[in-house]
């Protein structure tokens, strides 16, 4: 069980199942993570699937780059997913990470009568090293709700009146 816990949540115009198919797909989930800003250091990290596209409990989910110019990596398996309402992946082996070590990072989609309540949700560890600790324990809660509000923003976003079908 990780020590530490973000979460966000919004109302969502749409059908649950349209969410939790634009959740479901991890280039579009956490594209946020591919554009450069502050968070990022300026740099990005790319997302890999495995053959089961991080779409089906056992498949991989790799994301590589550079952030504040040091090359990061993670591996994930998605370990739950229940369509259209629950989808659950976390860390396996050690993440080369700078402020969060291991995470289970998770979505749910409820009904709602405005559409869907979306709650994203990451249960996380302070990195091993001795400075990536020391980091994680002054950014690691900064970043974790960085990463859960981007999340759930960029959903209301892709879902917001007027956007264009990506399909």
């Amino acid at each position: 069980m990780a020590a530490r816990h973000r979460e966000a949540s919004s109302v969502i115009a749409a059908l649950p199942n349209e969410v939790f198919a634009f959740v479901d797909d991890p280039a579009q989930f956490s594209s946020h993570m591919g554009e450069s800003s502050m968070m990022m250091g300026g740099g990005g990290m790319s997302v890999e699937v495995d053959a089961g596209k991080g779409q089906a409990v056992g498949s991989h989910i790799r994301l590589s780059g550079r952030v504040f110019g040091m090359r990061l990596f993670l591996d994930e398996v998605v370990t739950r997913r229940e369509p259209p309402f629950e989808k659950i992946w976390q860390t396996v082996g050690t993440p080369r990470l700078l402020v969060i070590g291991t995470y289970t990072l998770g979505v749910q989609v409820t009904p709602d009568k405005d559409g869907s309540r979306l709650r994203v949700f990451i249960d996380y560890d302070l990195p091993m090293g001795w400075a990536t600790y020391w980091l994680g324990y002054v950014f690691g809660g900064l970043y974790a709700t960085w990463c859960v509000s981007q999340m759930v923003a960029g959903t209301s976003r892709r879902f917001a009146r007027g956007a264009v079908d990506a399909a």
